[in-house]
């Protein structure tokens, strides 16, 4: 019997390794013979049974790409859909058959520490209060991450210079949260001398003598001039860490000027902003940014006249709060050159030749600014129950002698986030022993002891007490792994006493802690980190694009907008368990003011900034929808300066697809080589594909990426590229043909080609990228079969992005040492 009567032949059909054998023969061994190896593939010895890790890998190869009809390629001989679906059928149970074996080769999780957010985290939680205002990963190596996610154990590599920094940072933290002096609430004024630097000085000094601290524009400037507003005679900062209160009188100056507003890139029908932010003159220029300084408190400033505005802020001993304007100018020095030139004749005096002078504006003009005269500090303030970290530590009744071991033991039993055994206890008591020797306080000693703990491997580590031989974490391990993968943060209570009792080691307990850790606001950290890691979106700004042509990425923090629109939408799906087909196409999205006029949506008009995110309907545009339509991953899949389907393509393909591309020889040209004539991307490309060896990966890469042209490289929708030295503008291509056949004409066709033929493959990454983050490993072939089971039961229940979190993290992988 030939092969088509034997696969479509239902009575006597061939055995699945006769069916693989015979498809191979017919259709692929003319080019991955042993001889021929094309795109270095050897499939003349592959046979069922499969018998090996590299044998599951080409099975599961060629399942995908006979199904998606990318092989055979279009030129040779194509199979009969029989055919196709038979030696489909054949590989699958082939796949299956081997289970029992290969699944037992899979591979076990590296202990891994703390990343540098989950520690900082960590010592949020233990200590009660937020930390960031102390810097103490500032100095930390940069995070290495693995395919972009930054918890995989065998990338979060422990230097000798990393064991520095965590004492250093263990010493900061105890002492200058809980060996500070104590020290009695005092008062500053200050209404004049607010003396700032560079171009500012000046002007300034001739127009009101420094009796103004002026905001000009946003932080962060290119030129720098007037995006601080520091307290020239508080530079040495309060003299203790705590709470304190200030009362600043301010304006808003010129909202309504009649200067053109395109001078200053700023929305003026929205009410400017005065934000605090932490400073520190040994840490740098106080008028520039520097490494600490977290948003501490903002509100609105009035116009009408100078008014009192109340913040309560958080400072460390040594820090003196500084003024910023965070929806001000994009650039100070810029508009005024500007003011000067095109309004030079409403002036009395003449302009200076720098043109970068101010007093005359200051003084008659219309600049936009705020202006601040009258600052008071008060503070540390009292805290009647005590300090939120000596009860958070010690307890409601603070420190005691008599008690610092079991308190200190207590202490440790929460960083270490199990039960001590007397191999933890015995180094904390011989420190604290060791420094009453040495004369120190008894409180003195059990700070130290604090450090100590902090310092330490099971205070640092996950994962380190099951045993090595152990197939399956115990209880307390399991809590940790699942609480930092869900809240980046220590377990709680209710997790712990589930790992107490051992009930967490059953599949119904952990399940129920899981959707109640889904249900809990702390889920914003796994929504944020797997964000970052799945679409790289931590990357997002790395490579920023020019200032003079993108000024509203600058000026309205359009990063910040971006990333919030992708975590709001995980959100809502995660709420309602929406499917996570929407992520391919959906037609709702979160947008702010911002986003709204950068989408071109509608509701630009009647947002306000006030108003935040808000979901909005796109029934009615076809250039947005899903994750490929939301200008952070169309940023983050561009260079800030140009686009390209390639890169794009790539991006789509790792990202969405999950698919690796191999990287390009060494020995193959730039796409930029030989392209002489060429006015488009697109024919840069076609010329690069003249060349055989870039052909066969470029047919599988640029479709991908060519309906993403319809966007420039800060998510903007466009019809043509810029025009450059050309006489008109080159109009966008965004049409498309996948190796498999399948064509589109444009952004909607596309979305609507991957959704239809290329749900399953999206599927299986995003279940083997939330499985690789929450267990701290990357996802091997012998995963395969885990994840076939997960996304068998994700698919009955309408592919829910709940139900998808919830089998991944109540999975055998998940569950595994």
């Amino acid at each position: 019997m030939g092969w088509a009567g034997a696969a479509s032949a239902v009575e006597s059909p061939l055995p699945p390794a006769k069916v693989v054998g015979q498809f191979l023969e017919q259709f692929c061994l003319d080019c991955h013979d042993s001889t021929t190896k094309k795109g270095k593939r050897d499939l003349e010895a592959f046979q069922l049974p499969l018998k090996s890790v590299p044998d599951l890998i080409s099975a599961r190869e060629m399942i995908d790409q006979i199904a998606l009809k990318e092989m055979p390629p279009k030129k040779a001989d194509q199979p009969t859909a029989e055919q196709r679906l038979a030696v489909v059928q054949a590989l699958r149970e082939g796949a299956l058959a081997a289970r029992g074996t290969i699944a037992k080769a899979g591979a076990h999780a590296a202990m891994r520490r703390l990343t540098s957010r989950e520690y900082e985290n960590t010592l949020a939680t233990l200590f009660g209060r937020r930390v960031d205002t102390l810097g103490l990963t500032a100095d930390f190596p940069k995070e290495k991450t693995s395919q972009h996610i930054d918890t995989i154990g065998q990338s979060l590599v422990t230097s000798g210079f990393l064991l520095d920094q965590y004492f250093q940072a263990a010493n900061r933290l105890v002492e200058m949260r809980l060996g500070k002096p104590v020290t009695k609430p005092r008062q500053w004024h200050f209404n004049s001398h607010f003396v700032q630097y560079e171009e500012l000085t000046g002007s300034h000094k001739e127009a009101f003598n420094f009796r103004y601290l002026n905001i000009y524009e946003q932080p962060n400037t290119d030129t720098r001039q007037g995006g601080y507003g520091h307290i020239e005679d508080f530079l040495k900062g309060v003299p203790a860490s705590g709470l304190y209160d200030l009362e600043v009188e301010a304006q808003a100056m010129h909202r309504d000027t009649h200067y053109d507003p395109a001078i200053f890139g700023i929305d003026f029908s929205e009410p400017f902003i005065l934000g605090v932010v932490p400073g520190d003159i040994t840490k740098g220029h106080i008028h520039y940014p520097q490494p600490i300084e977290p948003l501490l408190a903002s509100t609105t400033v009035p116009d009408d006249q100078p008014t009192p505005l109340k913040f309560r802020v958080w400072l460390e001993a040594g820090q003196t709060p500084r003024f910023i304007f965070p929806n001000g100018p994009y650039e100070s020095r810029a508009s005024v050159i500007t003011v000067n030139q095109r309004y030079k004749d409403e002036f009395s005096v003449a302009i200076p030749k720098s043109l970068v002078g101010r007093a005359h504006i200051l003084r008659e003009g219309a600049l936009p600014y705020i202006q601040i005269s009258d600052i008071k500090i008060q503070g540390p303030v009292e805290e009647k129950s005590g300090s939120v970290e000596e009860v958070a530590v010690f307890g409601a009744d603070g420190f005691q002698a008599d008690h610092a071991m079991d308190q200190l033991y207590a202490f440790a039993e929460k960083a270490y986030r199990r039960p001590l055994a007397d191999a933890d206890r015995q180094p904390i008591r011989a420190l604290y022993e060791k420094r009453l020797g040495e004369k120190a306080t008894p409180r003195q000693a059990a700070l130290d002891a604090l450090k100590l703990i902090l310092c330490s491997p099971p205070f640092l580590y996950l994962s380190e007490t099951t045993d090595e031989t152990a197939k399956t974490l115990q209880p307390y391990d399991l809590a940790s792994r699942l609480s930092f993968a869900l809240w980046a943060a220590p377990p709680d209570d209710a997790l712990l006493a589930a790992a107490k009792s051992g009930k967490l080691s059953s599949g119904a307990e952990l399940k129920k802690q899981v959707q109640r850790m889904l249900a809990d606001d702390r889920v914003t950290a796994f929504v944020n980190g797997f964000l970052d890691s799945w679409l790289n979106l931590r990357d997002l700004g790395s490579q920023p694009p020019p200032r003079e042509t993108n000024r509203a990425y600058y000026a309205e923090d359009l990063p910040t907008s971006m990333k919030t629109e992708a975590r709001l939408f995980f959100r809502d799906l995660l709420k309602n368990n929406g499917s996570a087909a929407q992520f391919l196409d959906a037609d709702y999205t979160f947008v702010d003011k911002k986003l709204a006029k950068l989408y071109d949506l509608p509701e630009q008009k009647t947002l306000r900034l006030a108003d935040g995110f808000q979901k909005v309907s796109l029934q009615a545009s076809d250039h947005r929808g899903g994750l490929l339509g939301m200008a952070g991953v169309l940023t983050v899949s561009a260079n800030g300066v140009e686009t390209s389907p390639v890169t794009r393509g790539v991006w789509v393909s790792e990202n969405i697809l999950g698919i690796q591309p191999p990287p390009p020889p060494d020995d193959v040209p730039a796409i930029e080589s030989d392209v002489s004539g060429a006015t488009t991307i697109r024919e840069r490309l076609a010329r690069h594909r003249a060349d055989r060896v870039c052909a066969e990966c470029h047919h599988k890469i640029d479709p991908l990426g060519f309906s993403l042209e319809s966007f420039d490289p800060i998510g903007r929708w466009r019809s043509a590229y810029p025009r450059g030295k050309q006489k008109s503008a080159p109009p966008i291509d965004a049409s498309g043909e996948f190796t498999s056949g399948e064509t589109y004409q444009d952004f909607a066709g596309f979305k609507k080609v991957i959704g239809e033929t290329r749900e399953d493959l999206f599927l299986r990454h995003l279940i083997a990228e939330v499985l690789s983050y929450g267990s701290g490993r990357l996802m091997e072939p012998a995963d395969s079969f885990v994840i076939d089971d997960i996304q068998a039961k994700v698919k009955k229940e309408n592919l829910g992005l709940t139900t998808l979190l919830v089998e991944c993290l109540t999975s055998e992988i998940f569950r595994s040492r």
